[in-house]
């Protein structure tokens, strides 16, 4: 089944609607100024979380931690970039990930990683 992008908008809350928005509006000027990527990276434990300051990237991909972020203001989307962060990654064992738009694309991608505890139990009589 192929996603419809009307169907998406329908999904997400009017927040996260207007954050999308507008990160997306912002696409033009980032790409004038050779930016390629642009994330927030958040990660968070035993009800605890923290979300990274927005950076900027020029690279040909983007992965957390795999390229080194140019100098780029993007203060202005932080709060737009924490609207699209999954809520309750924090939770327990919590989770990791990002938010990510890609410019050229204009595409606003979340990833989101969640983190859990098992264990396995032996027991036998001797």
């Amino acid at each position: 089944m192929e996603n419809n992008p009307s169907d998406k908008n329908e999904a997400l809350s009017p927040e996260a609607q207007t954050a999308e928005a507008a990160i997306l509006s912002a696409c033009d000027r980032r790409a004038a100024a050779g930016i390629t990527f642009v994330a927030v990276h958040f990660d968070g434990y035993g009800d605890d979380g923290t979300t990274e300051d927005v950076k900027c990237y020029d690279d040909e991909w983007y992965a957390s931690g795999e390229h080194e972020p140019v100098k780029y203001d993007g203060s202005h989307l932080q709060e737009h970039f924490e609207a699209l962060v999954p809520f309750g990654y924090e939770n327990d064992c919590g989770g990791f990930g990002d938010v990510v738009l890609d410019v050229a694309a204009r595409k606003v991608t979340v990833e989101r990683n969640d983190r859990f505890e098992d264990y396995t139990t032996t027991t036998y009589e001797v």
